[in-house]
């Protein structure tokens, strides 16, 4: 494809020239050109600024990236919405006791921001949308994330606060994390922690609201705090224990008090930590039995006729054959009975009598204790040497 350019030459540059001077002879004002090539020369503060203008209320101590609050009457009384949106999430069963109960609160709650709410028991769903009175065009995605927490086992008295500005919330599907059901369930219950310790103990770190729930964990807070949380979890599932997580948050949360560290680099002071390979006891194997070199090969085993021959039943016919098997059980029968007979008459025999044992001191009457008493006293009383045997 071909384009024709044009350039125009100088003859007809002259001729502009000179009929933008008439003009301006007539009107007694600069030409409109040449005010836009006073405006494109470049300003003191640099090139990048030639094109723009000065303004008052932009300077260097303002922050652009505040959140801009928006009340009831800095809009417009026409509205400020030109479609309606809506958002629907579906509910477990579970929970539709509880979200009976709490619907009229929930309602009057969306009604505050110009919000409607419905609630469809017959298909599980929960649905919000705007009307032309709404004021605040993000406050539906705000309803969206509460109702969304309400499905998830989130009390209302907590789901609410999403509604707030500040306040932001993530969903986490860990369902897909771990292929193992059995080890899903132990890392679960280890984020969790004894008496729910440790899911304490990240939401004091993070101030996050951590709910664990079936599949998913239900996420309340700031961005900061949510994306500490979201990592803590995902490692937890990839078999990294949140204890590490919360001695280094804890780690974080002594520096920042510093004000000397602010700018510095703070990886020296951080734990690292390494996976190691921890070495599990072995299983005892039986240990194989070495085999002995004969010179001479083991015998084989013995076929069925063999032992027959050996013991001479081989050599009878059917007939005789089976007279000595019904021989043979009867006696193994009679030995069995003879052995059970023995056996309850053990029952009726009488029981063989018991030693006497030595009474005790404490089992003496005293008419005894006074007897051997007597008697120690004579034996001593004859053993006794004589005066006279004591002066020789």
């Amino acid at each position: 494809m071909k384009f024709l350019v044009r350039i125009p030459s100088a003859n007809h540059s002259c001729r502009l020239k000179s009929a933008r001077k008439k003009r301006e002879a007539k009107s007694g004002q600069p030409a409109t050109s040449e005010v836009h090539e006073s405006a494109k020369e470049p300003s003191s503060d640099g090139a990048k600024k030639k094109y723009r203008k000065e303004k008052p209320w932009d300077h260097e101590g303002i922050d652009h990236w505040k959140p801009v609050s928006m009340s009831k009457e800095d809009v417009p009384s026409t509205g400020v919405l030109m479609e309606e949106s809506s958002f629907a999430t579906l509910f477990p069963q579970y929970r539709e006791q509880y979200l009976k109960q709490v619907w009229p609160d929930v309602k009057s709650l969306l009604a505050e921001h110009e919000l409607v709410g419905e609630l469809n028991l017959i298909e599980g769903s929960m649905t919000v949308r705007t009307t032309k009175k709404t004021w605040d065009p993000y406050i539906i995605v705000k309803a969206r994330d509460m109702i969304k927490l309400l499905a998830r086992s989130v009390p209302l008295p907590q789901a609410k606060k999403v509604l707030d500005d500040e306040v932001y919330c993530d969903i986490m599907k860990i369902g897909g994390l771990v292929r193992s059901k059995e080890r899903f369930v132990k890392r679960r219950q280890r984020l969790v922690g004894p008496n729910g310790s440790t899911l304490k103990a990240i939401e004091l770190l993070t101030q996050c609201f951590v709910l664990v729930q079936g599949q998913t964990v239900s996420i309340m807070g700031s961005i900061k705090g949510i994306k500490q949380v979201r990592r803590i979890v995902e490692d937890c599932f990839h078999n990294i224990h949140p204890i590490y997580h919360i001695k280094e948050l804890m780690i974080r949360r002594e520096l920042e008090k510093d004000p000397e560290l602010k700018n510095e680099n703070w990886e020296r002071f951080l734990p690292h930590f390494k996976n190691r390979n921890v070495q599990r006891k072995k299983l005892k194997t039986k240990k194989a039995k070495k085999k002995t070199k004969d010179v001479f090969p083991p015998q084989p085993a013995p076929r069925k006729e063999d032992l027959q021959m050996e013991s001479g039943e081989f050599f009878l016919n059917e007939k005789e054959r089976q007279l000595r098997q019904r021989i043979a059980k009867r006696e193994a029968q009679q030995a069995k009975s003879a052995e059970k007979r023995r056996e309850r008459a053990k029952e009726y025999e009488p029981p063989v009598p018991k030693a006497k044992k030595p009474k005790k001191a404490s089992e003496e009457s005293a008419k005894e204790i006074a007897q051997r008493l007597a008697r120690k006293a004579q034996v001593n009383s004859s053993k006794k040497r004589p005066a006279s045997d004591l002066l020789l």
